[in-house]
């Protein structure tokens, strides 16, 4: 049993005002950092991976201690899951078991977007499970749609999901993501499996669990409001 988890708690009472400005200024005038040694290194190891044995892939941005790349790599056996967090500590507690078509990768997601961005490397489905809600209303630009990587991320195609514990955080990228044409849909989930460990706290401690599902291209569709992380079913608002 883990010990309960607090939910969020915000100076902001609704979504943020500044939200489309911030959204829009990232848009127009994309962020291009330097790149940082080992965000490099990661980039190298993800295209000798698929040097070895092309195939598509799917990411798993904030992807913490690994358990759930471990579990999207089971429901995407014909894909490359690269699980990505800048937390060593965290990679090291990876599962034992991993699929083989697993990799994780010590690097910041922001940065490594960018790369794969730059390359023209995309991505069938990309999953972002609990990122850091940053719930304090000044902290804006350090949630993933109101900082400069959401262009990157934007650059990167395929399905999105993301979750949170947060409503707020999870409107907000769904407002985010309309403002770049790419809307999509906002339910609550109640996973059978959880993917991750902290979704598994969460869920013992009684949390509402939010999801934003889409599509960036035309090419992968995703129905608005269905999960793409299988063995999860809608529960009514």
């Amino acid at each position: 049993m883990h010990a309960l988890s607090r939910q969020p708690t915000s100076n902001q009472e609704h979504m943020h005002p500044k939200l489309a400005a911030t959204v829009r200024r990232h848009l127009e005038a994309p962020s291009r950092k330097p790149v940082a040694s080992h965000n490099a290194a990661a980039l190298e190891l993800l295209l000798q991976a698929l040097a070895d044995q092309p195939r598509p892939l799917v990411l798993d941005s904030f992807c913490g201690t690994g358990h759930s790349t471990a579990a999207l790599a089971q429901q995407h056996p014909g894909h490359l899951v690269v699980g990505i967090d800048k937390s060593g500590h965290r990679l090291a507690k990876q599962p034992d078991d991993s699929p083989e078509n697993t990799l994780l990768l010590h690097a910041e997601c922001e940065g490594l977007w960018q790369m794969l961005a730059e390359r023209d490397i995309a991505a069938d489905y990309h999953y972002l499970l609990y990122p850091n809600p940053w719930p304090k209303a000044k902290h804006l630009q350090r949630r993933v749609h109101g900082c400069g990587g959401f262009f990157w991320l934007l650059q990167l195609g395929g399905r999105i999901e993301l979750r949170s514990n947060w409503q707020a955080y999870v409107e907000e990228f769904g407002v985010a993501m309309h403002l770049a044409a790419h809307p999509g849909g906002v339910s609550r989930v109640m996973p059978v499996t959880p993917l991750s460990l902290f979704e598994l706290k969460y869920m013992e401690s009684g949390h509402e669990l939010w999801a934003f599902t889409g599509a960036i291209n035309a090419s992968t569709q995703a129905l608005s409001g269905q999960p793409l992380a299988g063995r999860t079913w809608l529960a009514t608002p």
